[in-house]
């Protein structure tokens, strides 16, 4: 099922650790004001020297990796995702409908996920993200039937496997259709098999020190498909044990009804009554705050992660990133799921936060660096995680190498305009906690065309199993 590559390093660097000179990028956009035209400098897994132009690094260097023909970013960090949804891509009951009618089309194919489907799709997911300059992964997994309770030590497996980073959330869904919420009941768990759960997935895998490879956070879906207890006593256990919090809230205004009808509050005002109006959480979307909930947003610091191709696939509205960022909110950018994207490719959505932004503020008022903000220092700082994001000494070697040769870039003339203007897909190479892990636009030791077979079949018997059960 897994498909073996090499293995990640320690988290811990060594004073006599191989020294490597990214050196002389084409463009480098590193999310700091230092010069750092002449490149970096990486020692074991974090980043010891950046190098001014025309510069010679003060390190002894062991080995140079000749940057002239690449643009480098940081690592790109995608802030919310649904995995299992690669599975689900275009598929056609689900087309053509907006967010309430989507889901309730697919939470009865999603309901025959078995273990094979759900790494599958997991490592096909991940392996796209780093095929995109993508280092560190958040992922929402919600939906956990009977026979799929282990989904996230299924996906703690594969990206330890692929030696990615990721920050896999505890979803969860315990309000039925029958008790009033969006999905249906054999989708749902109790509360305490939820809560118990959470519980061991912190204990067991979560990791607190600065290069952290493996983390758990907490997600119960939407205020539609968990209650308010639920919520609340999350919110209890995130507090107790120091993790981050994670939900969907303001995606469409057919929540907000749902929340006045259900609660008597709006969705802000239902956050801040179950105990989520803090810097523990981030919340996917964000659309529809109005003036004063923004304010209060800032002021808690939460962060927000922006959807746009979701959000523009499923008409739910555009995202109020440059206010939302004046207030004091931590926006970051996620892909969302491959069935209401199509698509884990993070490179590509950039140039979709960035375009997506100008419909609504204009052309002069947001730029490729503001959307390669929400894409490294914005996701990272939202996630709760400050070793990530930028390039800078001391910060984690998570770094995303572009070439500029394809033909879509050809007579293009400012190299870190024309990555996102001109549409960049895919990275040349990506280092991830200081290792080497996509060389030549292909991840190193994966037989992709194998996993590729095997995520195919796994598609045609979850929507096979689908068609039996009409």
């Amino acid at each position: 099922m897994l498909h073996q590559v090499n293995n990640p390093t320690s988290n811990t660097p060594t004073s006599n650790a191989p020294t490597t000179w990214i050196k002389n990028p084409l463009a480098i956009y590193s999310g700091s004001e230092k010069d750092a035209r002449g490149g970096l400098v990486v020692q074991g897994n974090l980043i010891i020297e950046l190098v001014a132009l025309n510069a010679e690094p003060i390190h002894r260097i062991d080995n140079v990796v000749e940057a002239k023909n690449h643009v480098v970013t940081p690592g790109l960090i995608n802030a919310h995702h649904h995995f299992y949804q690669t599975l689900t891509r275009a598929y056609p009951e689900a087309l053509d409908k907006e967010l309430f009618h989507w889901l309730t089309t697919l939470y009865p194919v999603w309901a025959g996920l078995d273990e094979e489907m759900h790494a599958l799709s997991t490592e096909v997911a991940l392996v796209e993200m780093m095929m995109s300059g993508c280092t560190t992964a958040s992922d929402h997994h919600y939906l956990i039937p009977v026979g799929l309770e282990h989904a996230i030590d299924i996906q703690v497996e594969v990206a330890k496997n692929l030696g990615v980073r990721a920050i896999l959330t505890r979803g969860s869904m315990s309000l039925g259709e029958d008790d009033g919420g969006l999905p249906p009941r054999h989708t749902i768990q109790s509360e305490q098999t939820i809560l118990d759960d959470s519980l061991r997935l912190i204990h067991q895998y979560h990791q607190r020190e600065a290069g952290a490879m493996t983390q758990i956070a907490l997600a119960p879906c939407s205020p539609f498909s968990v209650t308010s207890d639920l919520m609340k006593e999350t919110s209890r256990i995130a507090h107790q044990e120091n993790v981050m919090m994670h939900t969907h809230l303001c995606e469409t205004m057919d929540e907000e009804a749902f929340c006045l009808k259900r609660f008597g509050l709006r969705p802000v005002d239902y956050l801040e009554n179950v105990g989520w109006l803090n810097d523990k959480t981030w919340l996917a979307h964000g659309i529809h705050f109005n003036d004063e909930e923004i304010k209060r947003l800032g002021q808690a610091g939460v962060g927000i992660s922006h959807c746009p191709t979701s959000n523009m696939m499923l008409a739910s509205g555009i995202c109020r990133n440059n206010e939302l960022e004046a207030a004091g909110v931590k926006v970051g950018l996620g892909v969302d799921g491959s069935a209401s994207n199509d698509g884990s490719n993070m490179i590509a959505e950039v140039r979709m936060a960035m375009y997506l932004q100008r419909l609504r503020y204009g052309s002069a008022n947001v730029s490729h660096l503001d959307a390669l903000r929400w894409a490294t220092q914005g996701s990272a700082a939202a996630m709760g995680r400050h070793d990530i994001g930028s390039l800078a000494v001391g910060q984690q070697a998570d770094i995303a190498m572009f070439s500029l040769d394809e033909i879509r870039f050809s007579g293009s003339h400012d190299p870190l305009a024309a990555l996102i203007m001109c549409g960049a897909q895919q990275a040349d190479r990506v280092m991830i906690n200081g290792e080497w892990r996509v060389h030549d636009g292909y991840v190193i030791g994966l037989d992709l065309e194998a996993l590729l077979i095997q995520h195919r079949q796994a598609a045609k018997r979850l929507a096979n199993k689908a068609l039996k059960l009409r």
